[in-house]
């Protein structure tokens, strides 16, 4: 009787534990919201206000109107949208190519690209530098770009869903008469739909969130990405409109990434999900 009563107990203390954990995580959150429509004035004279009425929109109209975060999420969604496209294109092919072509040290061009992985990106970010400065790249979206488009882990994970895929396809598709292109293109690239959509949410993700590269790339505010910017607001706090006015600005970069995820969680689950079954 008390095994059966301890086994019962063990689900409503992991469902506890679960709990506890998503408020912990959900609470700064929530924290940043409420700061997010109180008025600056107020809370400079107490933060604990943010728990009552009245709120106001006066920060997101600010941010829409007169300030230079419209610019930096512009800057944002071309540099992410262009990093996430480059990469599935890139990653595609050469994952395509590992895993289906054979041709003349594939193995070890194969393992070169994974040491990437261990290649840690301050290791290189000096020559990067020069080179880019070189070529006349700062401050410009080719160069926030580029260096995203390198994604060891990109052609690893399409090498191995590609890899997955019964070979039974390529020899069917090869006796219709289908080309190797067309093979790629309209046989086995659908296939893997989860799996690029896995990997461009990551790739948008991480590209949305990178903080490093465009503080170097980028000097000048109009090329500034959301991340930078808002970092040069907050250094500068005595210059700005107050806290509510910065966490408005942090929810308002926030959008963006939540509604990528909204959308392709489905994929996500379903990529995840075809990998540790194969």
């Amino acid at each position: 009787m008390s095994a059966a009563v301890s086994r019962n107990r063990l689900p409503i203390a992991a469902t506890a534990g679960l709990l506890l954990g998503a408020a912990i995580m959900v609470t700064p959150l929530v924290w940043t919201l409420l700061l997010s429509f109180k008025s600056n004035a107020e809370l400079m004279r107490d933060s604990a206000t943010a728990f009552s009425a009245p709120y106001t929109l006066e920060n997101y109209r600010s941010i829409l109107v007169g300030s230079s975060v419209s610019r930096w999420l512009l800057n944002s969604l071309i540099v992410s949208l262009g990093t996430t496209a480059g990469v599935l294109i890139l990653c595609s092919l050469a994952g395509y190519a590992f895993a289906r072509l054979d041709f003349p040290f594939r193995r070890t061009l194969f393992v070169f690209v994974l040491l990437g992985l261990a290649v840690p990106e301050q290791a290189v970010i000096l020559p990067r530098h020069q080179f880019f400065a070189l070529l006349g790249l700062h401050n410009s979206y080719p160069g926030l770009i580029l260096p995203g488009l390198v994604a060891p882990f990109g052609v690893f994970f399409m090498t191995q869903y590609f890899r997955a895929i019964p070979r039974d396809l390529d020899e069917a598709a090869m006796l219709d008469g289908a080309s190797r292109f067309t093979l790629f293109w309209k046989v086995l690239l659908p296939l893997t739909i989860p799996a690029q959509a896995t990997l461009g949410v990551f790739t948008f993700l991480g590209s949305w969130n990178d903080y490093w590269w465009p503080l170097i790339s980028a000097t000048t505010s109009d090329r500034f990405t959301l991340t930078v910017g808002l970092a040069s607001a907050q250094m500068n706090y005595a210059q700005t409109s107050g806290l509510g006015f910065l966490m408005a600005q942090a929810v308002f970069a926030s959008i963006p990434i939540l509604i990528v995820y909204i959308i392709f969680q489905k994929q996500i689950v379903r990529a995840m999900a075809g990998t540790a079954v194969r």
